[in-house]
């Protein structure tokens, strides 16, 4: 056993380390609007079941989407979590296609019992990415000159903001539990562009301007549940996030692309945080079959960025998702197996010339492995799904997420 928490410990240090250098898991150009990709904070179980998440009370895993769930952690446990992602994007449009790969530390998260009705969860999360690095051709006919000057303009971002968070959780009456999470939100999304003329007679152009964000926000959450007829557990979930001022900085610099750039401060420094409220529902049958349904709302239409509303767009999401479980204490493996499936349809939260997007869509599938002799779990979650337009530029991708949940016996005296 107390090898076993020395290797823990160890496995989350070094993942802690790892995760201050691995923050990207995209290269798609849409996350050049907006602070780029938000994807969700969900575990890699709720992920191979279609992002569900508000209703579920699970004691596989932590529910950081909702943090009434954490009083369900039993009172003798510590659990830790941290899980790998990888991303396969096909991109298309009217000018061609390509396809690009990446990977990094997704999450890291623990959960662990104050007393036998309050549960407490903290750990590190990713709020956004920024990653592209594209360019595309074009023309210019001056009269002055008689060859048509080429131009090409360079495309570049990276970054990202990330999020550290504790939460509490107090449980009621054996059927009411409420909660809030407190986030600590940092780190800054770069775009630089450049535009480059084939004629020696233009000088290039060159910008970069950055997002730098240093901020609080909290989220609220409860759940309710009961068992009937001791085969049906059914539990509803909701959450809200009040609008907030983000305390966030806009900076920008521009030059040539011979010269170092001239960074100067610019006056549009005004961002905020969305409202947003959300609802799930999740039953199970007799401990093996569970089903569940989620809905989101995220006010991002009314919220201020770079000193403007409605520069970007209110964002829905539905979500359905199953796990079975054939028999927890069977006798073969398979029957241990935990099976996941799930679908997403929600909107995108950015507009492109002030048009709003396409939905995305996506589908997913995913397995929960039990390790023998042991309450960890390892979960394998793939997701197929499409984003944007082949008017503009259409992305189908192809997600994949390991993760372990080390569900370990801490809190217990030893019986000489």
């Amino acid at each position: 056993m107390f090898k076993n928490k020395i290797l823990l410990l160890t496995v989350l240090f070094t993942a802690i380390s790892f995760f201050g250098i691995a923050q990207n898991n995209t290269n798609s150009p849409y996350t050049r609007y907006g602070y780029g990709e938000i994807p969700g904070t969900y575990s890699g179980e709720q992920k191979a079941m279609g992002g569900v998440a508000l209703g579920l009370r699970s004691k596989n895993g932590i529910n950081t989407m909702n943090p009434a769930s954490y009083s369900i952690v039993d009172s003798t446990t510590f659990m830790f979590d941290f899980s790998v992602a990888g991303l396969l994007s096909h991109f298309s449009s009217q000018q061609g296609s390509r396809n690009s790969f990446n990977a990094n530390l997704d999450y890291l998260n623990m959960q662990f019992p104050i007393s036998r009705n309050i549960g407490f969860s903290a750990g590190m999360l990713p709020y956004s990415f920024s990653g592209y690095n594209f360019y595309n051709n074009g023309y210019l006919s001056l009269s002055e000159y008689p060859d048509t000057v080429t131009t090409t303009r360079y495309y570049n971002g990276k970054g990202g903001i990330s999020q550290v968070y504790s939460g509490i959780s107090f449980e009621f009456f054996n059927h009411i539990s409420i909660g809030a999470n407190a986030y600590y939100m940092f780190g800054s999304s770069v775009n630089s562009r450049e535009l480059t003329f084939s004629n020696s007679a233009f000088y290039g152009a060159a910008q970069s301007d950055s997002i730098t964000v240093s901020s609080f926000r909290f989220r609220f959450g409860t759940q309710i549940y009961n068992t009937f007829a001791k085969k049906h557990f059914v539990s509803l979930g909701a959450v809200y996030e009040p609008k907030i001022k983000l305390n966030a900085k806009y900076a920008e610099a521009t030059g040539s692309v011979l010269t170092e750039l001239t960074p100067y401060q610019a006056v549009h420094s005004s961002f905020e945080m969305p409202e947003m409220m959300g609802a799930g529902l999740s039953y199970t049958y007799d401990n093996k079959l569970t089903l569940s349904a989620d809905y989101n709302l995220t006010k991002w239409g009314e919220t201020l960025f770079m000193g403007v509303r409605d520069t970007l767009n209110n964002q829905s999401k539905i979500a359905l998702g199953a796990e079975y479980q054939p028999n927890a204490r069977g006798r073969y493996y398979y029957e241990k197996v935990y099976y996941r499936a799930g679908l997403s349809l929600s909107d995108s939260y950015h507009k492109i010339g002030g048009i709003e997007q396409p939905r995305n869509f996506g589908i997913t599938f995913g397995f929960g492995l039990p390790l023998k002799n042991s309450n960890t779990i390892v979960n394998a979650a793939f997701e197929y799904g499409k984003t944007g337009s082949s008017a503009n530029l259409k992305e189908n991708y192809f997600k994949f997420t390991l993760n372990a949940t080390f569900n370990e016996l801490w809190f217990f005296k030893r019986k000489l």
